[in-house]
Order: C-alpha cells, then sequence, then structure tokens
C-alpha cells in the first residue's frame, strides 16, 4: 500500500517536471521573426555559423514528447541565431534525442 501511494505522489510529479521544461527555454526578443527553412531554400543566404543546442529529453523513466523537445531545440537554435545576426535555421545533424545542429544563415536584407 505504502508504494502505491509513493507512486501516486510520484508519477504525477516527474511528469508535470516533463512539461515545464518547456517553459524554461528563454524567448529571445526576435527570436520569433526567425524562420526555419530546408536546406535547398538557403542558397542565396549568407551562412552565419553553426550552433549544436540540446534540451532534457528525458526526466526519469519518462521521455519527453518528440513534438515538446523538437519545439525547444527550434527555439535555442532561433535564440542562437539571433546572436549571431541571422534570420534563418536550417535542422542539421541529431546525435541524440534531445540534440540537434543547426545551421544558421542571413536570408533578409
Amino acid at each position: 500500500m505504502q508504494l502505491f501511494k509513493t507512486t501516486i505522489v510520484i508519477v504525477p510529479m516527474i511528469v508535470g517536471l516533463g512539461g515545464c521544461a518547456s517553459n524554461l527555454i528563454e524567448v529571445r526578443k526576435g527570436s520569433e521573426l526567425v524562420s526555419l527553412a530546408e536546406a535547398n531554400q538557403v542558397g542565396s543566404c549568407q551562412l552565419k555559423g553553426e550552433i549544436n543546442v540540446s534540451v532534457l529529453a528525458e526526466v526519469g523513466f519518462f521521455s519527453r514528447s518528440v513534438e515538446a523537445v523538437e519545439a525547444n531545440l527550434l527555439q535555442l537554435a532561433r535564440n542562437g541565431a539571433i546572436d549571431e545576426g541571422g534570420d534563418t535555421v536550417v535542422k542539421g545533424n541529431s546525435p541524440d534525442y534531445g540534440k540537434r545542429t543547426f545551421n544558421i544563415y542571413k536570408c533578409r536584407p
């Protein structure tokens, strides 16, 4: 009975923490203007750099949803684009769940 009560308290807490992780990602001013493009769409753009980003993908025994993890990775890439003077990001390598490389481009004048 005690194990059951402990599980009832711990499981929602872990799941809740997993959901909170997306709220911990800073949304920098101007990052909402950074576009996500495909590699074939940035031929005339200036490459500004590359950024490696990572987020919490698992909380305890629970994996966060792919959508939530990818949204967090994209937000971090958009924040990085602002820092590098870029306005467009292109998804690159994803060596592990919760990690991704993005290329940063300047496409707009």
